[in-house]
């Protein structure tokens, strides 16, 4: 190949590359350089550039390129040109005819041409290979379906069936072929062949989601509980597509059809599981009592006696605020097991539901409750946890954090490891906060940062940190902490540190001396000291001295939330569609549209103004993390079967 040709070669190359990469100003200063130079001193002169690595890269890029004419192709199929697909296939099967691929893919762009007879010719001339890929011949009845002949699509249907007949390890590839255009009955044949000559996985879940797309729901809820019974190890990925169907409605469709079928098999052969199908399918309904009962029957039935589902099954009810359900569930596990650790966990969870409902009349007894625990399970490491809860009832709940210190203090005692160490120092800091003693509480987080540094635990401490400067009115340290924090491996800390730093951020722009954001800043230090009544005295000091400024939505939404705390619905609904009204295009709009719509429909009894605000989520915001769930609410006061 001569100077002028190789130049000419690769100026074609980078001209494709630009039009690939758009690298612009890269490949007009390589195709300078090889218009006046050899492609040797152009690559020495890349070289003197730095840029050798880059030559290499793309010299190395275009021989791939030049390579993958099947993936050329199959690009053009993509973007819809045709025509240049349809030229390159034609060479690639020039180079190997029996290639099935190559086959298949200039049929479909025939097909997408309306060149049906061109398709049918290439498929035709290719009966040899038909005894070897008998998917084949679903393309050609395919084609004379596109071609409006269906007795010659049928006939070629029907020897199609009849190879899997004749050979059943056809079945997988002529079942996926109907499958691939939409031919459901004769899909449905042939997986049925495959199953009549032996078992097998593929075939089993190809025909349940068959069935399914049919609409015959029992065929497909049988067949798949057919494959567990068959395969146990499938109950989870199986669970994962019955959800596709079963909703919350305990009358859709789907959900009748699963239950009668449970219920008929459990009646004829009681197995544990259609117990534990039931469990499952009464739980997404959220009928919780009757998930209990089969957990009951599971726990009775079965060998191994778990009891972790219970603890699930509590954590479910709590969430829905079916205390007295979480309490008989958490008391079953008390009275069925052995396992200190398991009835100590269900003794906790139940005064956790204790505390979040108690007034102070309540507070002696569940000290008692503390002490009694505390009594018979001991005081040392494997009753942290249960220590821990006790100090933070005893400093949060009943407003003695002297005590709740000395708790703590004797656990730092007893020999412990990093991490149990940096838990106790974390409650113990935040007490401190607690007190208002920011120095002190400093020290302690910035200890768990150092002792067990890149943890969540150490990033938890760290957003702490943030949190007691901004309670401190130092907010700049609070930015420098929660720049840091906003790409925390936890979510969650991600989450609560980008949200405290857009809050100091928004409202230090135009209030230079941040004289709102110090009292902003205070109320949070009384809500979270629980002084209810303080913090609604600073947030209502902002809303007067304030008003119109951007902290001001801020504050409704803050006093929103405390006026929930207590009970004062009404009130709290007034400061929600506060923010509606005046800030209803800002970042908050979205949150008190949804609040007040939980009100209205769960506390306050007004389902068509609860309605009203969640079809504005789904109109105005869609890209809300509440859109789902506001769906789902509104769909449900409307009345539809949710699918």
């Amino acid at each position: 190949m001569n100077k002028v040709s190789k130049n000419a070669r690769l100026i074609f190359l980078f001209d494709f590359l630009l039009k690939m990469l758009r690298l612009n100003t890269i490949f007009k200063l390589i195709k300078s350089l090889t218009s006046k130079t050899s492609y040797k001193n152009a690559f020495c002169y890349l070289s003197k550039m730095r840029f050798s690595l880059l030559y290499i890269a793309l010299f190395f890029l275009c021989g791939s390129l030049f390579g993958q004419s099947p993936q050329l192709a199959d690009n053009y199929m993509d973007q819809g040109e045709y025509e240049k697909a349809k030229s390159i296939y034609q060479k690639l099967l020039k180079k190997a005819p029996n290639n099935l691929r190559y086959i298949q893919r200039l049929t479909k762009v025939y097909q997408e041409l309306e060149q049906y007879q061109m398709a049918e010719k290439l498929l035709l001339k290719n009966e040899d290979e038909i005894n070897f890929y008998p998917n084949l011949l679903v393309e050609i009845g395919y084609n004379y379906q596109l071609m409006q002949q269906p007795e010659k699509a049928a006939n070629f249907y029907t020897l199609a069936i009849d190879k899997v007949k004749t050979k059943p390890n056809y079945a997988y590839v002529v079942g996926n072929a109907f499958q691939d255009y939409n031919l459901l009955n004769e899909a449905v044949e042939v997986y049925e062949i495959g199953l009549e000559n032996g078992p097998n996985t593929n075939f089993t879940v190809q025909l349940a989601r068959i069935y399914g797309e049919q609409g015959k729901l029992a065929k497909m809820f049988e067949t798949y509980i057919d494959l567990i019974e068959e395969k146990p190890e499938y109950f989870y990925s199986v669970n994962r597509n019955f959800s596709q169907y079963i909703t919350e409605e305990a009358d859709n469709e789907a959900n009748v059809a699963l239950r009668k079928l449970l219920l008929k098999k459990n009646q004829q052969q009681p197995k544990v599981l259609y117990n534990e199908l039931l469990a499952w399918l009464f739980t997404q309904q959220n009928d919780f009592k009757k998930a209990f009962i089969q957990q009951k029957a599971i726990f009775m039935r079965s060998e191994r006696k778990e009891l972790h589902p219970f603890f699930d099954l509590a954590e479910i009810t709590t969430k829905n605020k079916q205390t007295q359900l979480s309490k008989d569930i958490l008391l079953y596990i008390i009275e069925n097991t052995a396992n200190e650790r398991q009835q100590l966990n269900a003794h906790l969870n139940l005064l956790q539901l204790d505390i979040a409902k108690a007034k102070p009349k309540d507070f002696p007894e569940i000290t008692k409750d503390f002490q009694d625990l505390l009594e018979k399970y001991g005081r040392s490491t494997k009753t942290l946890v249960l220590q821990l809860s006790y100090a933070e009832f005893l400093a949060f709940t009943k407003k003695e954090p002297k005590k709740a210190k000395n708790v703590l203090q004797d656990l730092l005692a007893q020999k412990l490891n990093r991490f149990e160490e940096g838990r106790i120092k974390l409650l113990l800091a935040d007490i401190l906060v607690f007190q208002e003693q920011f120095n002190q509480a400093l020290i302690y987080y910035s200890q768990i940062q150092k002792k067990i540094k890149n943890t969540n635990l150490a990033q938890e401490a760290r957003f702490r940190v943030a949190r007691t400067s901004y309670y401190k009115g130092d907010f700049d340290w609070a930015q420098t902490q929660l720049k840091v924090l906003k790409s925390s491996s936890s979510q969650l800390i991600a989450n609560d540190a980008l949200e405290l730093h857009l809050l100091i951020a928004d409202n230090s722009l135009e209030d230079s001396t941040q004289t709102a954001l110090k009292l902003f800043a205070k109320a949070d230090l009384y809500a979270f000291q629980q002084e209810n009544k303080k913090a609604k005295t600073f947030l209502d000091s902002i809303l007067s001295q304030h008003k119109g400024e951007k902290i001001e939505d801020e504050a409704l939404y803050r006093k929103a939330k405390i006026l929930e705390k207590e009970n004062r619905y009404q009130e709290a609904a007034e400061n929600y569609e506060k923010i509606i009204r005046y800030y209803g295009d800002d970042i908050l709009a979205d949150d008190a549209h949804f609040y007040v719509a939980e009100l209205y429909q769960y506390q306050l009894n007004k389902p068509e103004e609860a309605k009203k605000h969640y079809q504005t989520i789904i109109f105005d915001f869609a890209d809300s993390i509440h859109f789902v769930e506001a769906r789902k609410e509104f769909r449900k006061l409307r009345g539809d079967a949710i699918q």
